[in-house]
């Protein structure tokens, strides 16, 4: 539109308040819809009749009637609002109002969420979800997040919390490293294989580390702090499956790996337990619909993995 075009446009208050007086043919009702006094619908109208240069109403005692111009006018304006009304449904229709945000921290969205999301969507098609990737603490209880999955003991003040995964962490390694020069066969072999280690910062949750699970198995001749170091676990186990080392990750990030054959893990008895966990965080009450709908499927997908520790 030009700007020629723009000037030409009669004020918009000016076009309702004709529209509605026309099609209610009432000065007083059409400023009860629009919830103004009449005296504005009557200003309103005749801003419009002066852009028109002709009257658009015939008054006739307390009763108004279309002139020709009024009513020429008229079933335009109504098209024209209607289509507004369609506009404004698109705006703030099912699109807008099945809307989704989620928060969650990068690791458990690259390694565990991002993956499943092509089935939450075929499930929902109807729910668009905005997944926000970040250690921050995400506003709940506040409205600016419906869900957020967030790594620690629980006990979350001022919104619903429930576990929804273990992060206990087991070591993986790509199969080729079973044979060769140094086969890795029970925890002691560790010691002739590189370890990679996650450090812990701004995007990555602590975790046990290779020295708390050495100590635990109770080897020695080790050294738990050699080795490559990445901020975050997906690096780690990517660098694990292309044979680089043994990596330490939480067994719900690696149990699709494991079951392809990308990964393995080495020891049967290797995964070590933590009091920290993954949990889901909504409003008190459940949050909206859609959100409850999107908590409903993460438990359903973690239950669906939470195998015996001993099957990985």
């Amino acid at each position: 539109m030009s700007t020629d075009d723009a000037r030409r446009l009669p004020p918009l208050n000016s076009l309702k308040a004709f529209e509605a007086a026309a099609r209610k043919l009432s000065i007083s009702l059409a400023a009860k819809e629009l919830g103004v006094t009449p005296g504005a619908v009557s200003q309103q109208i005749k801003v419009l009749e002066d852009h028109a240069g002709a009257p658009l109403f015939r008054r006739d005692g307390g009763a108004i009637a279309l002139t020709e111009l009024g009513a020429r006018l008229q079933p335009v304006l109504r098209d024209a609002f209607e289509q507004l009304k369609r506009a404004a449904d698109i705006v703030y229709g099912p699109a807008g109002r099945h809307s989704l945000t989620v928060s969650v921290p990068p690791s458990f969205a690259a390694r565990w969420l991002a993956p499943r999301m092509v089935r939450f969507s075929a499930e929902h098609p109807e729910i668009e979800v905005w997944i926000s990737a970040d250690m921050q603490l995400a506003d709940v209880a506040g409205g600016r997040v419906d869900v957020a999955v967030r790594y620690g003991t629980g006990g979350y003040p001022g919104v619903r919390s429930e576990l929804l995964l273990e992060a206990g962490v087991i070591p993986v390694c790509s199969p080729a490293l079973l044979t060769g020069k140094t086969p890795l066969r029970k925890p002691a072999d560790l010691a002739g294989h590189t370890l990679i280690h996650v450090a812990v910062g701004r995007v990555e949750e602590p975790r046990p580390d290779w020295k708390a699970w050495l100590k635990a198995r109770g080897v020695t001749g080790v050294d738990a702090a050699a080795g490559p170091r990445y901020d975050q676990t997906a690096f780690a186990i990517e660098d694990a499956a292309n044979g680089r080392g043994v990596a330490l990750a939480p067994r719900a990030f690696v149990a699709s790996d494991i079951a392809s054959g990308r990964l393995i893990a080495p020891f049967a008895d290797g995964y070590l337990a933590t009091s920290m966990a993954y949990h889901v965080l909504t409003r008190r009450n459940g949050g909206r619909e859609e959100a409850r709908t999107f908590v409903a499927w993460l438990r359903r997908e973690a239950e669906a993995e939470d195998g015996p520790v001993d099957e990985l």
